[in-house]
């Protein structure tokens, strides 16, 4: 029996595994400058003479060492793919096939329907689908129709969707079926206009689209939807609309995504992601695959495509090289995955090192045949040298090497060769198109082996953090001619060009792949009745590399057990961000600013867990 309920661990927000990465991260995403670093100010001596590019002599047979960009829009590569093949299986969802000719139809419908709503060029409309068709079509059909699709995370708790909504000035939201529970507590305190649903059975073929309902409402997940006015069934929309949607004129330039992510102050930001950003990307990582064939892959999408990480990698490459993009929705179901793999022969499989690990000790595993694969990315976090010669094994020698990325650059910026010479620990060379240094306090550069921050530049980087300027000045610096993204990722680079990230953006914490921000747990932490202060670090996990640690001192006379503080922090954040462990302390060492000293209760902390497990 297929599984039906595949999507109720997300509706539930309870889990402890892998579902959707973050954006490619080998550090964390660019955000605010780390407290203490002075934003530097680029002397004119940085203009002259031209940066080195020592890695260009160590890029493999068959990578351009000059890029660039075709200046297309997204949906011109999705309209160039499906007239190149037409009868190609673009969609692969639990047994039904979507073909391109098929899925660029249903983006033409779907942005017919946006327009004829009001739907207008530059309207924000946020989608909170997980790996499904229908997210592809709002995706591609939200830019078609000249608006901005904003990503939303299935996981948000209804406070979290409230701000995304709010700060983006969404007035139309696609949602699963599953998901409407947490709008519905939210949506007299938005400007949401309209809302679009639809849900898993919509995407199903016979007769798994009759019984997906049946198995639902047995097991009390089924949502009945209040439809009316406002609340409309995306597949009514596309069914009653032609595929003839008003013409838009869309540049290169034009912002396409709202993708959120934070700095280490937990603000959340909307990264400025244009066409031009996002086509750019796709090309470089398509010119970094040396034996891509173009109209034969068949791309394993399990990283969500909510995550800027996922919609590079696993779709709109697909799309611009013609691949068959097999969606799982819950990549938390291994079995799943992994029969996934099995069926339909998959050669590309980007994911996170949690994933790879998954797999790599899951108990099923060798009942199944992974020799397909030919060529993974990963990113989010460090990828151990262990985990990736263990997935080498198991697959009969897939290529699986680490990049880095950062939402703001949409995300890749580096990744080791996948045949040429791969060092291990580090994050690979810059990817044609791309200017990286690493930068001292001052805004000099550093010689080779010296550690400063990394600064990169290229086509794909952001336009600027929506609506918030000061935090976009903190994060791009004009010099040398270009505009760089300050990453806040201390690095060194060799003198071959290979990069390695030495340290992180402060108290950031990463689990599972998931960027986390310190503010947004503490804030749960303090909003507990018993807590008097509270800080919220990272702890090595074996497992998701790092879990959040609370660190919480109680009012005076006040109670409250570990259970009680993690339960109250489930009522509030997404799972992933929920402490894993708390201690409790009289007092929390403070600066004397009076500032909480996370980085010292981070170090006590892995001191303690060392000395536990010695």
């Amino acid at each position: 029996m297929f599984i039906l309920s595949l999507i109720s661990d997300l509706a539930q927000q309870a889990t402890d595994r892998p579902r959707s990465p973050a954006p490619p991260t080998g550090g964390a995403d660019a955000g605010s400058r780390p407290q203490g670093t002075p934003i530097p100010t680029p002397r004119s001596d940085m203009t002259q003479p031209p940066l080195p590019q020592p890695w260009l002599a160590h890029y493999e047979a068959g990578v351009p060492r000059s890029f660039r960009p075709s200046g297309l829009t997204l949906p011109t590569l999705l309209e160039r793919t499906a007239r190149k093949y037409p009868d190609r299986t673009a969609l692969s969802f639990v047994g039904a096939h979507t073909s391109y000719r098929d899925l660029w139809q249903q983006v033409q419908r779907f942005a017919s329907g946006l327009q004829k709503m009001g739907v207008q060029p530059g309207d924000r409309v946020s989608i909170m689908l997980p790996n499904t068709p229908q997210f592809v079509v709002a995706f591609y059909g939200t830019l078609l129709a000249g608006a901005v699709a904003v990503n939303t995370s299935p996981m948000y708790t209804p406070s979290e969707l409230e701000h995304q909504l709010q700060d983006s000035g969404s007035e139309t939201l696609v949602i699963l079926d599953t998901f409407y529970p947490r709008y519905a507590e939210i949506q007299g305190r938005v400007n949401v206009k309209r809302v679009l649903v639809t849900g898993v059975q919509d995407a199903l073929s016979f007769p798994k689209n009759l019984l997906y309902p049946v198995k639902a409402r047995r097991e009390g997940t089924w949502v009945t939807v209040p439809y009316g006015e406002r609340v409309l069934s995306m597949r009514k929309v596309i069914d009653s609309q032609t595929p003839t949607p008003q013409p838009v004129t869309v540049s290169p330039d034009d912002v396409a995504l709202l993708q959120y992510t934070g700095g280490t102050t937990g603000v959340p930001k909307g990264a400025m992601l244009t066409h031009g950003n996002l086509v750019a990307n796709c090309e470089q990582a398509r010119s970094w695959m040396t034996d891509l064939r173009e109209g034969q892959e068949v791309t394993l999408a399990a990283i969500p495509f909510f995550h800027v990480y996922g919609m590079t990698v696993a779709m709109n490459l697909s799309v611009l090289t013609g691949a068959t993009i097999v969606l799982i929705p819950n990549p938390r179901d291994l079995n799943m995955t992994l029969r996934a793999v099995q069926q339909s022969r998959a050669t590309l499989f980007p994911a996170v090192p949690t994933l790879y690990n998954a797999i790599n000790n899951h108990p099923d595993t060798p009942k199944y045949d992974l020799t397909s694969i030919r060529a993974c990315i990963s990113g989010s976090a460090p990828l151990l040298l262990e985990t990736a010669r263990k997935f080498r094994e198991i697959t009969n020698g897939a290529n699986l090497v680490e990049g880095y990325g950062l939402t703001e650059a949409s995300p890749i910026t580096h990744v080791n060769p996948i045949y040429g010479e791969q060092q291990d620990g580090s994050i690979g060379l810059p990817v044609p198109g791309v200017d990286a240094v690493v930068a001292g306090d001052d805004g000099q550069i550093v010689a080779p082996g010296e550690v400063g921050e990394l600064w990169v530049a290229g086509p794909q980087i952001m336009k600027g953090y929506w609506q918030k300027p000061e935090e976009t000045a903190k994060t791009l610096v004009d010099a040398h001619g270009r505009t760089w993204l300050m990453t806040g990722d201390m690095a060194t680079m060799d003198e071959r060009g290979y990069f390695r990230i030495v340290d992180r953006k402060k108290d950031l914490i990463i689990a599972g792949g998931y960027n986390i921000y310190p503010r947004e747990v503490e804030e749960a932490l303090m909003s507990h009745p018993a807590v008097l202060e509270a800080a919220a670090v990272g702890v090595p996990d074996t497992y998701r590399g790092e879990s959040v640690h609370a660190v919480v001192a109680l009012k005076p006379g006040a109670t409250a057990t570990d259970a009680e503080i993690i339960a109250h922090c489930r009522e509030l954040l997404s799972p992933y961000k929920v402490p894993r462990s708390v201690e409790f302390r009289a007092e929390l060492p403070k600066t004397a600013a009076m500032k909480i000293l996370r980085r010292q209760l981070a170090q006590e902390a892995r001191d303690a867990r060392a000395a536990r497990s010695a």
